[in-house]
């Protein structure tokens, strides 16, 4: 590992960047997780922010059922995000469909798509409790990090 790459690694540890993905939801999710970056609940502040492309991103937060049209969207956008990478489901959506389950064009949940590190439950999910996903998120992507950094030095 070069300097320049300890030096990233070092300065990106406590600024999770996050981008989103609205797989087919009502936005009631999405409202949500846009009220996180207001004033009032202010997650920049704890160093998160929302890119507007994946490549740029540790943290993948996915709102909405998995739909047959966005299955192929979900693994690209997936394989953009560069390792070691975390996936946040909001919402009940992801974890079952919920309102839309049962529709033919609905698939049964995120985790058959790609794999999950954390749920936040809702319909829809509290600011607050957004906020908590992305920290555990951020937590699991520390330790990936310094296990990645310790497979490198050996």
């Amino acid at each position: 590992m070069s300097i320049f790459d300890n030096l990233v690694s070092l300065s990106r540890r406590r600024s999770p960047w996050l981008f989103h993905l609205n797989t087919g939801s009502c936005n009631g999710c999405d409202i949500e997780l846009a009220a996180c970056l207001s004033p009032r609940y202010d997650i920049e502040h704890l160093g998160a922010l929302l890119q507007g492309s994946p490549r740029h991103a540790d943290v993948l937060c996915i709102s909405g059922p998995v739909t047959r049209g966005t299955e192929t969207a979900i693994k690209t956008i997936y394989g953009q995000i560069p390792a070691p990478k975390v996936v946040v489901a909001i919402g009940s959506c992801p974890a079952s469909g919920c309102v839309f389950a049962g529709s033919p064009l609905i698939l049964a949940s995120l985790e058959g798509i790609l794999p999950v590190d954390v749920f936040v439950p809702g319909c829809p999910p509290r600011p607050g409790a957004i906020i908590d996903g992305v920290l555990k998120a951020v937590a699991i992507l520390a330790g990936r990090r310094n296990n990645s950094e310790a497979k490198e030095v050996v």
